[in-house]
């Protein structure tokens, strides 16, 4: 399988990769730059503690023949071998631990030989120098070495003391812990990248398993689910993905059903139009009473055409995001009540009842037309589907101090609460049946909640199988800018 640079497995694996690296590098070149100062300084303390403890045995504690006997024993037990002076640069005390090892045995070097000297001792241990250290090179042994020297000011008198000891080979150390860091780097590389690879399979795994789900989706097949895994984000986008496949699922259904309705309620009109047509030709071309009622056919059928037409339009427009809307302040019950008026006689064909029940005056914010054209459809549904003797309410009223409502209600059959959420989806009717109507194109709901999207108003139907629907529609009250 070609390796693949760009993948999240690679990319992990590459970044735990040079971390592990980086790491044991660094701290690789940072311990073996500073093993030699650190060891340095460690003898160096560990150095002068053996003279605090020598300095007690002769001088400040004990300065008798068990103190020397002791401090003897302090410098066999940590091999090193100390000089004292008294400021007269006379020697006073001489403990040698290691024969030839030590430095100030018969040294041929100016620099050893002056702290042998008062005048050299002073010069390196003063008052404002009281300790002294340095590394020198035995020539006996060619070890390395180091001296350290001590002011001691005492009642009796004033001491200089050195301790020589020798330093350990710093070369072999540090070869050991280049090694060392070595067989650690290996060690470190490899559970880097093991745990890149378990995590990088974690984080993965769901991805995979939703590009095939994905790929599923992307060639219509609707019946998919998305497993985000353990993961926050990744269950995030699954159940975004499992979403949008449902609406997409919800959408290619509509298409369907939108394709078959509109085919279905161009066909018949315009088999209607052909079949009148050809009747007036062979048939009734010489009648006038049969010609004239054929020829109204035809009319009525092209005028169901052309409002077909027109919802689909206004339906795009409302549905493309560049809908314009002519917003001023409007009285929403003259409107109301021209509405009704211009419904009169379809109220009475229908013989059901209307009752207003609006105030005098409400003002609102909004489009007149598109709003008008709102509770037109409100009503229209209410006539088709109330029975005849039936009662029919628009109310209009405050719901609170910058909300205004508007409610029709009807004595219809009423809609079955599984259907509610889809009614205002275009050519959506009670259990999805598709029967075709001269007043009405099925789009009616679906542009009502496009105008009602386009202005931010609230809109929505309560209803009961056999006791009625109740639409209404909330806008905001007059804009007092």
């Amino acid at each position: 399988m070609k390796l693949d640079t760009h993948a999240i497995r690679f990319r992990f694996w590459l970044a735990f990769f040079l971390l592990a690296v980086g790491i044991t590098v660094f701290i690789g070149a940072l311990q073996t730059g500073l093993i030699r100062p650190y060891y340095r300084n460690a003898k160096i303390q560990s150095v002068s503690t053996v003279a605090d403890h020598i300095q007690d045995d002769l001088v400040s504690v004990k300065s008798n023949e068990e103190g020397i006997q002791q401090a003897l024993h302090e410098a066999v037990d940590n091999s090193v071998c100390v000089v004292m002076f008294n400021d007269s640069g006379t020697l006073i005390y001489n403990a040698d631990s290691l024969g030839a090892g030590c430095i100030f045995n018969n040294s041929r070097r100016e620099d050893i030989r002056s702290l042998m000297d008062g005048e050299g001792m002073k010069s390196v241990l003063n008052d404002t120098q009281t300790e002294y250290s340095a590394n020198f090179s035995n020539e006996a042994t060619g070890q390395e070495m180091i001296v350290y020297g001590r002011l001691i000011k005492e009642t009796l008198g004033t001491y200089y003391m050195f301790v020589n000891s020798p330093l350990e080979p710093v070369d072999s150390v540090v070869t050991f812990f280049t090694r060392q860091y070595a067989y650690y780097m290996v060690l470190a590389i490899v559970i880097a990248s093991l745990v890149a690879f378990y995590i990088s399979r974690t984080v993965t795994g769901p991805i995979v398993r939703m590009k095939k789900e994905a790929s599923k989706l992307s060639n219509a097949d609707y019946d998919t689910h998305f497993d985000g895994g353990a993961y926050t984000e990744t269950r995030e986008l699954a159940s975004t993905l499992n979403l949008a496949s449902d609406k997409l699922g919800r959408v290619d259904e509509l298409r369907r059903d939108l394709i078959a309705n509109v085919s279905h309620d161009i066909r018949t009109p315009l088999t209607d139009i052909r079949a009148y047509a050809e009747m007036i030709r062979d048939v009734s071309g010489d009648n006038p009473q049969k010609r004239a009622k054929h020829l109204g056919v035809i009319i009525r059928e092209t005028e169901y055409m052309n409002r077909l037409v027109n919802d689909m339009s206004e339906l795009s427009k409302l549905q493309s995001g560049n809908y314009e809307l002519n917003l001023d302040n409007m009285d929403l019950c003259d409107a109301i009540r021209d509405i009704a008026d211009m419904d009169q006689s379809l109220i009475e064909q229908a013989g059901v009842h209307l009752h207003i029940d609006i105030p005098e005056t409400l003002t609102v914010y909004a489009d007149d037309i598109k709003i008008s054209q709102i509770i037109a459809n409100y009503l229209s549904n209410a006539i088709k589907h109330t029975p005849k003797g039936g009662n029919i309410t628009i109310r209009a009223f405050m719901k609170d101090e910058e909300t205004v409502r508007v409610e029709v209600e009807d004595e219809g059959e009423g809609i079955d609460a599984a259907d509610l959420p889809n009614i205002w989806d275009r050519y959506q009717k009670s259990s999805h049946s598709f029967s075709r109507s001269m007043t009405s194109t099925g789009l009616g709901l679906a542009i009502v909640r496009g105008i009602a999207e386009a202005h931010g108003a609230g809109y929505g139907v309560s209803s009961e199988k056999g006791k009625g629907s109740m639409f209404w529609l909330e806008l905001k009250k007059t804009n007092e800018a």
